[in-house]
């Protein structure tokens, strides 16, 4: 469960639908005052924009909790290659005993 600014418990993706928002003449976008609230999105907070790899979409979000994505994932990446290096050096233990 998460819990959202707005006080209710949400499971964990659960789809929030905020609204709509209209693009103006010089590009920029509202986000709905309850989506702000919600994501703790403040006046002068910097958002990483990114577009989806098909083009069909934006991704955005707070720079600092995307770095923060970034290091728990390059932490887990890290487990993963120890991991999978261990895996290989038992195998390659396990060969020469068999030959």
């Amino acid at each position: 469960m998460t819990s959202s600014g707005d006080g209710k418990q949400r499971k964990f993706g659960e789809p929030q639908f905020f609204g709509a928002g209209t693009v103006g003449e010089r590009g920029q976008i509202v986000i709905p005052a309850e989506a702000r609230k919600a994501y703790g999105i403040e006046t002068g907070d910097k958002l990483l924009i990114m577009g989806t790899p098909d083009k069909k979409g934006l991704w955005l979000g707070k720079i600092e909790d995307i770095r923060a994505f970034h290091a728990i994932m390059t932490m887990f990446l890290s487990q993963l290659d120890q991991v999978e290096n261990e895996n290989l050096e038992e195998k390659a233990e396990d060969q020469e005993i068999d030959d």
